[in-house]
């Protein structure tokens, strides 16, 4: 063969998709209102400019905009980083720069482009560039990278993030060049001219600068240089010659250019280690002994310290920077000069026209603020000082006087003591500079012009740059050291190119000539040049190709000298880089001779430059001010064919690799190259030619057709193919993989062809004898290239066609592969891989009989590898020997290529043979890895490391560590489908077993996989913050339409309907709570006028009527607010809506309004003010706490009217409540309680310190005390501070320091209970609040320590508290106080006792916090009630609640929830029979008895809050039953006195909804509808609040919330619960009102919603809830419906949602309650499956209508009465619904046989009963594979594989016993059946062609017909081994001992044997005379 084929001769390809571009950004600027425009607009007539066509428009515009103007336009592309998980969209992103604008657009070439942001700053963008910032997440070293466009003004950097922050970062100098980098910008400083006189002898200025993040500082960098001398020297980088020319952030370096040695050199760009950090800072410099640090700390303060200088006037345009007036002060010799000139030097510049002054002190406020501390330790000075020295007070005007004289500047600068130096922050160490011959530097190299990194084919890698003043392109190869992260560069090679851009999609360069010709080169390898299909045509011209250049530009109306200046000038502009001066002006226009046919020489389309590369895109930039886009083909496009390439490149060496790919890439790309399916074609060809085949003679390379000639001759005639249809398309499909596939589908005709794929034309009958083997001219030309490599790359070949049989999708390729393998398997002689090919696809390998000769002589030329077998590796057979646990050698493997042989292998290693190692220690075992010691060890380490993050797994079961491991591989459901059905089945199975019980741990993929989507869901929820939109994330909880517009105002509409609804089926409940509870409507006033009353009378009634009824609408926010805790998400551009408290009434019948500001009745002043603070409460705790609140919307709600104010003060507690109010600025609060009223003190101050509960905060409890006098020294000033203002800080410190036991706050509160009146007449009124709340927070704050109190035993906390609980002398006052109280209270005269009635609540309560469940039985005897009605007397009814509540809390334990419990409190005295004789008050006795029982029943309900308790609540309703008698009897009631039995019955109602809370019940609803009927007589506002408030905590947010008996809650519900309520709504006397809403903080989340996964609505699920075992009752489990409260987590052992309706999930709590409560705290959503086959409870409450119900009795029958149309009621599975739909059902159009739709009916039953959808598609094929064997239309014997794993799996199982069967999943009659019935089929043609099986062991020539594939489906399916030659072994055995023995070398399984026995004994009379066979 002639050598042209290999030697690189003139080849060309061709250029795809030529398109004219135009940066999007200047179209988008033409519209974009700014200055640059208005300008164009003034220059130039409207009608040109906005001409249709925008490029005409331009150019005219261009001749009169100056140069300068236009020449501020540029842009740079990269390509798009927004990688969507699901499909990889590439897009490519443009930036693009003109005067003030920014634009960042993006766009694809499928999709248009679009503005992503554009930015306007105020003076020219000098640069404007992508960069990303790491910013630290958290204490540790993790980073996370903000991607941000950095816009470079003269004085100031703007940072813009993706995520949507700005910062404005000053510059302190001019700054020349800015480059992103990995860490974060590098800004050089710019060199002014008078630098080098400036400085002091031998020191240099700084001047490379790194920013890390717009908040840091500006640090100076540091290097390394790489030299003889100072090796080790780090050093400033202060070298004025050093210029940046590129940096680059992966590997991260960067390359500067020495301006006076014109030597390019590459640094390696890392931070700064903490020695050279030192190193920089204190070393004394060598040259003039200045130490460095006062260097530092003196010049370069200096130098950085003109954060506000003017902007410079000329922007970049003005060359002549050292033009302004500062730089003629004369420079002396003092040092002082120095110093002020340098200053001079910086400050140039002339009065600018927009002079802003930059805060001096941004940089370092925001360098506190930032997350992590500067490196080293804090300076001592603020650096704003040490950034402007002595400037600042800078004068924004004129800069004349900007200097104080030289000598006063300099002394002080000298004196401040503050110098401290910027620490440098990165450091570049030298790797490599260019080396200069002696004679070279006549023409220096001048500094280039582009540089880039680019790699060629074999992942080499290079560092280009273009040095244009020669037009040389130097490529620098370099490597990544091994042991350390270090660069190592090797050779040079300069390649001569006028311009250059990396393509790094395809690993090439793409490079102009001098010429003009483009060139492609991967690496230094040329591989041809680029064809541009329009630049060569010679009718091209620019009409047709740029559709928007209306007029060719000969025809500018001007002589032609004129237009050849346009041109001129316009090449001159368009050049945007830097150096457009150094383009070499006169290369002439016609050099190269394809230009000289052209009619006018002007307006030749010519390429100037290349630019802005994006994957396989570039721009070339064409002369006359067009730019053109082109693409680059790729190497191929067929997978195949990149995956073969990709074999080759890892086996061959790299240079034949590099020739293959070289060669490869001319012939594919040829100019009009070929159609899609004709490449691999194309590649076979070229593939053999390279390996010294003459394809033209072989028979089936010969018939491969192409559509173009194989000679490298650009055939430009030949376009391609058109895309219309033709004959050839029709006979392609016939003859394609996929219609041979489709052919034994039952469903259509067998077509008898027998085509090969894409690969071959249809075979004649004829071919086989075409050639003899022994023909001649068949030999291989070993001088070709790849000859010596030929078995190399045949394993390799072979080991990917066991790959690609791995995957359904790729296995049609292998077909097209076997050709190749088979013809290579031939000529090298390896028999048994042609056997084995053979038996893959017989009929395809019998047509073919060729062999080429290969020169024995030649053969010892080929290098036979070490990997290449005798054995051929077929990855089933091993497989399968695995599932038959014999012994395998390990597979071998191509590293990351052979990915899914990986996988699989190691994973039936870890299932099947159960070795835990197999994935992470042990791979060795199972797989080799070939190496061609090509790709050293790259991806080989990777691939390492990968599998050693050993997956943690305790000893359970293998297949969850399968399924775990996959998943870590990356391995989804997707790439399951596509496993053959027979590989996949043991990982189906294994998924099926985790399915049942998974971990409620696993991760998002691993549930994902197993296919539990309401796990996957739960997960996805647990990692991601909740969506802002939904309450429910994921339920669609949309509060519904409601009709009329007022109702919308109540504030209670955003309760979950979907979810109450659920609850609360069967009835209306919350419809009547809302109604309850609305106060935002006039009530109904009806009273009937009696005949004697006057007009007037009747009215002043009907007021005083209504009076009555707002004493009740007033105490309803209370309660509403508990009814719709944090039910809302707020929009935070919207203000919350407040209902209206409306006071109003309407009296019927005319519905007349009736009004209490009429004037006709006394109204008590300020009666609305507590009530609206109550009303903004409720309102503001609809908030949800996950919603997103930031300080602004807080301020935001600010009202404008001031009668509003009580409300926002609500609002503000509200939001404490909550816990949004710590965002809220501290600025703010203080501005609210300095301008506040004292209702917005009060609910501020309670606010905050609930939002900081527990946390002992500093900052918040300054704030309190100043509202505290005792807590502020005695000596401070006296602050007015109003007296709920008092007691609101007081509790505030209560809840700030709860249960810390913190000293000093209780000694003070404790004194605080005793407080006395005084001094003089503060302090009179309200005592009691004051004293319960110091009680409260005493309580607070020692909660629950009881006696162990450290550090407080002399401070007898309950000896004192006692003492104030029953009375006596008072003690001295102690501690800082006593001054305060010298002079008496001109007021009250108390003597020398306590006042108990004052103290004795707050003591007591705060006892009863102290020991709360502390069970202190001698404490607990303090509190009991006196024995004697002497004592009795003397003791408030009131307080013996209190006592006895007290008493019960302290022995926590003891309350047991009957009557003989509450009963037994009760003093022994009152309950015997009572001695006539003694004087017995029965009042007293009564209510004693009454207050006792209440306190006992409000202990009951404290004691079983929020449990839902049935024998507490009946214990309680019975007591409230009592009540109700009694007050219903006149006589009784005024013994005890209405009011209080009134407050008696309030408490136990507010006891029985504590039990009750959040359930809904409706007796106690029911009690509370009947006191809020009851206005008159007694009923105050009081009662009412409590009624109303026993709603909202029956109905507490809605029902998704309850109470909590944790010490805190307790204490909270104390506050809130307090049994004394006001009287009237301005009543604080003895509890502020604000402390009911504290009830709030006892309230926690514990309703668990089922939602369906599928439909994403709630719905009901059976779960058991199994308790830990108490002392009061063994471990129990309870099954509730959900949704439902669960009891409290703690008391819970596991939560499990039960089957059979659902997939069964369990949430263990005994490990960690954390995950339950993550669920809860998201409304509760717990997403459930449900199974197929079944329906939910609501549709089917019994289970009847159940798929299963029917066929409990019989299964067979089942299958018959299933009916496949109800299918849809049972799974919501799409696939299986269609199924039914479409195959289990006749129809018109096919019409199957009654055994298909009875056998898929059977099936689909199977499926959906057997729960596991996935495998319907398995069972089909089983059932196809199955068919087609017994028809015998098989046309390869892939299924047969497959059926043969299936039923060996199965087998595998089976074998292990019947205990093991409930795990397979095939577990049916199906699978023995469909055995059955292949072993029948491969017996009866055994039985017919047992001929064909022995002359198949005599190795003859097998014929081509259905028999040899039979033979082949039979010799794969009985596991025989290639048996060529063994019939000398194995026929003619006399017996069967004689067989067996002979046999067992072979390795053929027993029962496979004796299917053969018949042939091999020759027994003539059939199979039946040995034994029966079907046994087996």
């Amino acid at each position: 063969m002639s050598e042209v084929v290999y030697e690189e001769t003139a080849t060309m390809i061709a250029a795809g998709e030529l398109q004219s571009f135009v940066p999007f950004g200047r179209e988008h600027c033409k519209n974009h209102p700014n200055a640059f425009n208005l300008q164009l607009r003034e220059l130039q007539p409207a009608s040109e400019l906005w001409s249709s066509d925008g490029a005409a428009g331009l150019v005219g515009s261009l001749q009169e905009v100056s140069l300068q103007e236009r020449e501020r336009e540029s842009w740079e592309l990269r390509k798009g980083c927004v990688g969507v998980s699901e499909e990889y969209v590439e897009f490519e992103e443009e930036l693009y720069v003109a005067g003030n604008v920014v634009v960042w657009s993006q766009g694809s070439r499928n999709q248009a482009s679009s503005v992503y942001k554009a930015f306007t700053v105020d003076s020219p963008v000098q640069q404007a560039l992508w960069c990303s910032f790491a910013v630290p997440k958290n204490k540790k070293e993790e980073e996370e990278v903000e991607q941000t466009v950095c816009i470079i003004q003269s004085s100031c950097v703007n940072v813009h993030t993706v995520t949507g922050k700005d910062f404005i970062a000053p510059l302190p100098f001019p700054v020349s060049n800015v480059w992103a980098t990995k860490f974060g910008l590098l800004l050089e400083r710019k060199n002014t001219a008078g630098d080098a006189q400036l400085n002091p002898p031998g020191e240099l200025l700084p001047t490379v600068f790194s920013m890390l993040h717009p908040l840091d500082e500006i640090a100076p960098v540091v290097c390394k240089p790489a030299g003889l001398f100072e090796g080790s020297r780090v050093q400033y980088v202060s070298d004025s010659t050093m210029k940046i020319v590129f940096s680059c952030s992966e590997p991260s370096i960067v390359v500067s250019y020495d301006i006076a040695q014109g030597i390019h050199s590459v640094w390696a760009l890392r931070k700064v280690t903490h020695d050279e950090r030192s190193a920089v800072l204190q070393i004394p410099s060598e040259a003039g002994g200045t130490p460095l640090g006062v260097l530092a700390s003196g010049f370069l303060t200096s130098l950085l310290s003109k954060v506000s200088r003017l902007d410079p006037s000329g922007g970049i345009g003005a060359t002549g920077l050292g033009s302004g007036t500062g730089t003629s002060c004369p420079v002396g010799t003092g040092s002082a000069l120095h110093y002020s000139a340098l200053h001079s030097k910086i400050l140039t510049s002339s009065p600018g026209l927009h002079s802003r002054v930059h805060c001096p002190s941004i940089s370092n406020m925001a360098a506190l603020s930032r997350a992590h501390s500067p490196g080293m330790a804090a300076p001592s000075f603020s650096g704003a000082a040490r950034f402007n020295t002595s400037f600042h007070c800078l004068s924004p005007r004129g800069h004349h006087g900007l200097l104080p004289s030289p000598n006063s500047t300099v002394n002080e600068t000298i004196l401040l003591p503050e110098m401290e130096p910027i620490i440098p922050a990165l450091c570049m160490d030298q790797l490599w500079s260019e080396t200069v011959t002696a004679g070279c530097h006549r023409e220096m190299s001048s500094q280039a012009s582009k540089v880039f990194l680019t790699s060629d084919l074999c992942e080499n890698r290079y560092l280009c740059f273009l040095v244009e003043s020669h037009q040389q392109l130097r490529c620098v190869k370099f490597i990544e050291s091994n042991d350390t992260p270090q660069l190592i560069f090797a050779s040079v090679t300069t390649i001569h190119a006028k311009d250059a851009e990396p393509l790094p999609n395809i690993d090439a360069t793409l490079v102009l000539e001098a010429c003009g010709s483009l060139v492609l080169y991967t690496g230094i390898t040329r591989v041809s040049k680029v064809f541009v299909p329009g630049l060569l045509s010679p009718t091209f011209s620019l009409t047709n190709h740029l559709p928007h250049l209306s007029t060719p530009v000969e025809n500018v109306s001007t002589p032609a000298n004129a237009g050849s200046r346009h041109l001129q000038r316009l090449e001159e502009a368009v050049m945007p880089s830097p150096v457009s001066e150094l383009r070499n002006p006169n290369i002439k226009h016609h050099e190269g001779s394809f230009l000289e046919d052209f009619s006018f020489q002007q307006a030749t389309p010519y390429i100037r430059a290349l630019r802005d590369p994006v994957c396989n895109r570039v721009n070339l930039d064409l002369g006359s001010g067009t730019v053109l886009r082109i693409s680059i083909p790729e190497i191929a496009t067929s997978e195949l064919v990149k995956k073969c390439l990709r074999a080759i490149c890892f086996i061959l060496p790299k240079e034949a690799a590099m020739k293959v790919l070289v060669k490869w890439y001319n012939i594919y790309n040829a100019p009009g190259g070929p159609s899609a399916h004709a490449e691999w074609n194309l590649f076979v060809t070229c593939f053999m030619t390279l390996m010294g085949y003459n394809t033209e003679r072989l028979t089936w390379t010969r018939n491969l057709h192409f559509e173009v000639p194989l000679s490298p001759v650009i055939a430009a005639k030949k376009a391609r193919p058109s895309d219309g249809g033709s004959d050839e398309d029709w006979d392609y499909l016939l003859g394609s993989h996929y219609h041979r596939q489709m052919t034994y589908q039952p469903v259509c005709v067998p077509v008898d062809s027998s085509g090969t794929g894409s690969t071959f034309t249809t075979e004649t009958d004829g071919l086989h004898s075409v050639s003899a083997p022994s023909s001649p001219s068949l030999k291989l030309d070993a001088s070709a290239p790849l000859f010596p490599h030929i078995p190399a790359l045949f394993y390799v070949l072979h080991l990917l066609y066991q790959e690609l049989q791995l995957d359904e999708l790729q296995r049609a390729r292998a077909s097209s592969l076997v050709c190749l393998l088979q013809q290579l398997a031939r000529d090298l002689q390896l028999d048994v891989y042609v056997d084995l090919y053979w038996r893959d696809y017989p009929s395809l390998i019998s047509g073919f009989t060729e062999t080429c000769l290969i020169d024995e002589a030649l053969v010892a030329q080929m290098q036979r590898p070490s990997f290449l077998r005798a054995e051929p590796p077929c990855i089933f057979s091993w497989l399968s020997s695995c599932l038959r646990e014999e012994e395998i050698p390990p597979f071998p493997y191509l590293v990351g290529i052979c990915q899914r042989t990986r996988l699989l292998v190691l994973s039936y290693a870890l299932y099947i043979i159960g070795d835990e190692n197999a994935t992470s220690t042990d791979v060795s075992k199972y797989l080799v890895k070939l190496s061609a010691g090509q790709k050293s060890c790259a991806s080989d380490q990777h691939y390492r490391r990968q599998s050693s993050v050993k997956v943690k797994l305790t000893s359970e079961s293998l297949a969850e560590q399968l399924v775990v491991w996959l998943t870590s591989e990356g391995f989804t459901l997707k790439d399951l489908e596509s496993v053959p059905f027979g590989v996949a089945l043991p990982i189906r199975e294994a998924i099926y077993r985790c399915r049942e019980q998974p971990c409620s741990d696993w991760s998002e993929e691993v549930c994902l996989l197993i296919g539990r989507q309401d796990l996957t869901k739960q997960a996805h929820k647990m990692t991601l913050a909740k969506s802002k939109a939904s309450v429910g994330s994921g339920l669609s909880l949309e509060p519904p339409a409601t009709t009329e517009a007022d109702e919308e105002e109540d504030g209670m509409s955003d309760i979950i309907q979907e979810v109450t609804g659920l609850i609360w089926s069967q009835d209306l409940r919350v419809q009547e709570v809302r109604r309850l509870l609305q106060s935002s409507r006039p009530v109904r006033v009806s009273v009937v006028q009696l005949p004697e009353v006057s007009d007037h009378e009747y009215i002043e009634e009907k007021e005083n009527k209504l009076l009555q009824l707002c004493q009740r609408t007033m105490a309803l926010p209370v309660g509403r607010g508990l009814f719709t805790l944090f039910s809302y998400h707020p929009v935070p551009t919207e203000p919350l809506p407040v209902p209206k408290l409306n006071l109003t009434g309407r009296a019927p019948p005319r519905n007349t309004m009736v009004d209490l500001n009429s004037g006709n009745i006394d109204v008590p002043p300020n009666m609305t003010s507590w009530p609206s603070f109550h009303n903004g409460v409720a309102a503001g705790l609809k908030i949800a706490p996950a919603s997103q609140v930031e300080s602004a919307w807080i301020d935001y709600n600010k009202p404008k009217s001031p009668e509003l104010a009580n409300e926002y003060a609500g609002f503000l507690m509200a939001l404490g409540l909550n816990g949004h109010l710590t965002k809220l600025a501290t600025l703010n609060i203080h501005d609210y309680l300095t301008k506040g009223t004292e209702m917005t003190s009060i609910g501020l101050l309670l606010g905050v310190s609930s939002a900081k509960l527990g946390t002992m905060d500093m900052s918040i409890t300054r704030l309190l005390s100043i509202h505290i006098p005792a807590l502020l020294p005695p000596t401070s000033t006296e602050l007015d501070v109003p007296h709920n203002v008092q007691v609101a800080a007081v509790i505030g410190i209560g809840l700030v320091y709860q249960g810390t036991g913190h000293r000093h706050n209780a000694e003070v509160l404790l004194s605080e209970i005793g407080r006395p009146p005084g001094p003089e007449m503060e302090y009179c009124t309200d005592r009691e609040s004051y004293s319960l709340a110091a009680g409260l927070a005493l309580g607070m704050v020692c909660l629950g320590h009881g006696s162990n109190l450290i550090g407080m035993t002399d401070l007898n906390v309950p000896e004192q508290l006692y003492q104030y609980m029953v009375g006596g002398h008072r003690r001295a006052q102690a501690g800082a106080n006593r001054e305060r109280h010298k002079s008496p209270s001109y007021q009250i005269k108390e003597g020398d006792t306590i006042n108990v009635d004052v103290t004795c609540p707050g003591a007591t309560l705060a006892l009863a916090m102290i020991y709360l469940k502390t069970n202190n039985r001698s404490i607990a005897d303090w509190l009991k009630p006196p024995d004697t009605w002497f004592l009795l007397d003397f003791i408030k009814p009131e307080f013996l609640l209190l006592r006895t509540l007290a008493r019960c809390l302290i022995m926590w334990d003891e309350i047991l929830p009957n009557t003989e419990w509450v009963k037994s409190n009760i003093p022994q005295i009152m309950r015997g029979a009572f001695d006539p004789s003694e004087d017995i008050n029965m009042e007293t006795m009564a209510q004693a008895q009454d207050y006792i029982t209440a306190g006992a029943c409000i202990a009951l309900g404290l004691r079983f809050a929020g449990s839902a308790n049935s024998d507490a609540f009946d214990c309680l309703y019975e007591f409230a039953r009592t009540f109700m008698k009694i007050m219903s009897f006149a006589s009784t009631a005024a013994v005890m006195g209405y009011y209080n039995l009134q407050t008696c019955l309030s408490m136990i109602l507010l006891a029985m909804s504590m039990v009750m809370s959040g359930t809904g019940d409706l007796k106690v609803l029911q009690l509370c509808r009947f006191f809020h009927k009851r206005t008159g007589g007694e009923m105050n506002y009081g009662f009412h609040m409590a009624h109303h408030m026993a709603l909202g905590l029956l109905f507490l947010g809605g029902g998704r919330y309850t109470l909590g008996t944790s010490n805190s809650a307790i204490a909270a519900l104390l506050c809130a619960l307090y049994p004394h309520f006001p009287a009237h709504s301005t009543d604080n006397r003895y509890h502020l009102q604000a402390l009911r809403h504290l009830a709030v903080l006892a309230a926690e989340p514990r309703l668990l919603v089922p939602v369906d996964v599928d439909s994403l609505k709630p719905c009901y699920a059976l779960l058991e809830v199994t308790y830990k075992e108490t002392k009061w009752y063994d471990e129990t489990t309870v099954e509730l419906m959900a949704p439902t409260m669960l009891p409290e987590l703690h008391l819970l052992k596991r939560v499990k949602v039960k089957g059979p309706r659902y997939w069964e999930l369990s949430i263990d709590l005994s490990k960690e309650t954390h995950h339950l409560k993550s669920i809860l705290s998201r409304d509760g959503v717990l997403y459930v499956k449900l199974r197929a086959g079944q329906l939910p409870y609501k549709d089917d409450p019994q289970g009847w209508k159940s798929l299963l119900a029917s066929s409990v009795n019989h299964r067979s029958s089942g299958i018959r009465t299933f009916k496949p149309e109800t299918i849809s009621a049972f799974t919501s599975e799409p696939a299986l619904v269609s199924f039914a739909e479409f195959f289990c059902k006749t129809s018109e159009e096919m019409k199957p046989t009654e055994d298909t739709l009875v056998l898929f009916s059977a099936m689909l039953y199977e499926c959906v009963t057997q729960e596991c959808p996935e495998m319907l598609p398995t069972y089909i094929a089983i059932e196809q594979a199955v068919g087609a064997l017994c028809r015998g239309d098989v046309l390869q014997t892939f299924p047969v594989w497959q059926l043969r794993l299936v039923v060996e799996l199965w087998d595998s199982r089976v074998l292990r016993g019947p205990a093991n069967r409930h795990d397979a999943l095939l577990i049916s009659e199906f699978l023995p059946v469909m055995k059955n019935m292949v072993d029948l089929a491969l017996d009866s043609w055994l039985k017919d062609n047992s001929s064909a099986l022995r002359s198949y062991m005599r190795s003859e020539i097998l014929p081509k017909d259905t028999q040899s594939i039979m033979l082949a489906c039979f010799l794969v399916y009985r596991s025989i081994p290639c048996l060529r030659n063994t019939h000398t072994q194995l026929e003619g055995c006399s017996s069967l001992g004689d067989l067996l023995s002979r046999s067992s070398q072979l390795g053929i399984p027993l029962r496979d044997l004796l299917r053969l026995l018949p042939i091999l004994v020759g027994s003539t009379s059939g199979p039946h005379t040995c034994f029966p066979l079907q046994a087996f």
